[in-house]
């Protein structure tokens, strides 16, 4: 567990160093940081409260092991659809076929599917262990 969380944390610095680098070639510093303080907001305000409310509502009464990945799984679903809101959002058909030419909903479905099965196999993988992992009862430490 402790090198999945070290590793974790290398990745997250590498791309944090990678954003940083991208940042130097910004030249009206408002946008980013109107765009930064509306994606804290966001989170803070609708994200975070949503999770933990559907977490709690779609737990409640146990799954304590369920409840992280879930978790986990409701932020990655909620940031990203928060990312494509605006393509997903955009007015009809424009003037310009070149302006935002990909399939942003299937896209953003694919994105979901792919949240949903690494949740699946994240939630596998623990009962797997959890199931490899037990041992049986001392002799003597049963029901008398």
């Amino acid at each position: 567990m402790k090198a999945t969380r070290a590793l974790a944390g290398v990745a997250g610095l590498a791309l944090m160093g990678v954003g940083a680098s991208l940042l130097l070639d910004v030249r009206e510093w408002t946008g980013v940081l109107l765009w930064l303080g509306g994606a804290v907001a966001l989170h803070d305000g609708l994200i975070a409260p949503l999770v933990l409310l559907v977490g709690l509502v779609l737990l409640r009464g146990g799954g304590s092991g369920l409840r992280g990945p879930i978790r986990g799984a409701l932020t990655v679903a909620g940031a990203l659809t928060m990312v494509a809101l605006p393509v997903l959002l955009r007015p009809g058909p424009r003037a310009n076929s070149s302006v935002l030419p990909l399939d942003y909903w299937g896209n953003w479905l694919l994105a979901m599917v792919a949240v949903v099965m690494v949740t699946a196999v994240v939630l596998a993988a623990r009962r797997f262990i959890r199931g490899t992992t037990t041992r049986p009862a001392p002799k003597g430490a049963g029901p008398e």
